[in-house]
């Protein structure tokens, strides 16, 4: 995967870099797996606006994600790459020997044509769904599951992948894209790799338009503000503003926001890196 830069022909292409889609093969979903997306612009149900920043946007389709990979024993062959507007990462269109077709979190470096197979008899190889109890020590992991069966919850967006430390009596130990250690039941599973657009962090978008595209309005800094309308705004000049906090006043750097008494924090051997 490379990124792609542009002549400066207009003002919007000037800074404008962009992910290489040469490895999408097709731009026209499968239909069994799409349902329709509907959009808030923010608003709840009788219309008042309760999420500022969101509005507007292109039109897009839900692709129905197979995050369980419960389908297992059973080889199946990767069909497409696609775009899922959904997602920083692109996802796979896999059709089982059995003729079921399937979307995949698509792994790095996979393939049209490869073969990938989730469950206890499946290889260690790229893009294979295995339990934590089969995966060697050092290999990178993607889609990883929190609770059995419940479906990947951790590693999903582009490029990201956790390592796989070591085994603790029942638990497995991973370490996190955010440099978090912690333990996972031996039962639940991952996939093998990393995911795939791993540059898609180095995107410029360019233009405000496209920012709009994405359904993004536009955001006004709280020392921008007026006293009655931020606890950051106000004041002779450019004045600070104060600590940094949100418009209902919950402190934006340094304030604690897990729960000191959740359960799983019995698992987290290392928090993540301030």
């Amino acid at each position: 995967m490379a990124i792609k830069k542009f002549n400066p022909i207009t003002p919007g292409l000037r800074q404008k870099v962009n992910v290489d889609y040469s490895s999408i093969t097709t731009n026209k979903p499968e239909k069994s797996l799409t349902s329709g997306k509907g959009k808030t612009g923010g608003r709840n149900h009788v219309g008042k606006m309760t999420m500022r920043q969101i509005g507007g946007g292109h039109k897009a389709k839900y692709r129905v994600i197979d995050f369980k990979r419960d389908k297992e024993d059973i080889p199946a062959k990767i069909s497409t790459i696609e775009y899922d507007p959904n997602r920083t990462a692109f996802i796979a269109l896999v059709v089982y020997a059995d003729g079921e077709k399937r979307y995949i979190i698509a792994p790095d470096k996979v393939k049209v044509g490869d073969t990938i197979m989730s469950g206890k008899n499946a290889t260690p190889d790229n893009g294979n769904a295995l339990y934590f109890g089969q995966i060697p020590l050092g290999a990178d992991i993607h889609s990883i599951e929190m609770v059995p069966g419940r479906g990947a919850a951790l590693a999903r967006s582009a490029g990201t992948y956790a390592t796989m430390v070591g085994r603790e009596g029942k638990y497995a130990i991973i370490k996190l894209p955010s440099g978090e250690v912690r333990r996972v039941l031996l039962s639940c599973k991952a996939v093998m790799g990393r995911v795939s657009n791993p540059d898609n962090s180095l995107v410029v978008l360019g233009k405000a338009g496209k920012t709009r595209w994405l359904g993004k309005r536009s955001r006004v800094r709280g020392v921008a503000m007026n006293p009655v309308d931020h606890p950051m705004g106000g004041g002779e000049g450019r004045a600070s503003g104060g600590h940094p906090r949100s418009r209902t006043g919950i402190m934006a750097k340094g304030q604690k926001t897990r729960s000191a008494h959740k359960a799983s924090s019995k698992l987290i051997i290392s928090k993540r890196k301030k």
